[in-house]
């Protein structure tokens, strides 16, 4: 969009885009946690609390992420 306006955009237009990628980022790794957890809850028997943790921590940065991407997607209508 910046090459179609032949300008820069505003500094928070990239500062929001840039949270919204470590939000993104940050879901994957929870997920991997996750993923991780579950696999070895598997080999050793029934559920554990920690795997409660992982679960909420998983929940709580989807909701970050949720957040991030209203927020990217009414930076990118104003400038657009």
């Amino acid at each position: 969009m910046e090459r179609l306006r032949s300008s820069p955009f505003h500094a928070n237009i990239s500062t929001t885009l840039d949270k919204h990628l470590e939000s993104i980022h940050v879901v994957q790794a929870r997920r991997k946690d996750e993923i991780v957890n579950a696999s070895s809850r598997q080999r050793h028997g029934p559920p554990r609390c920690q795997d409660e943790r992982v679960v909420l921590a998983l929940a709580v940065v989807l909701r970050a992420l949720c957040l991030a991407t209203r927020k990217v997607r009414t930076v990118l209508w104003c400038a657009f």
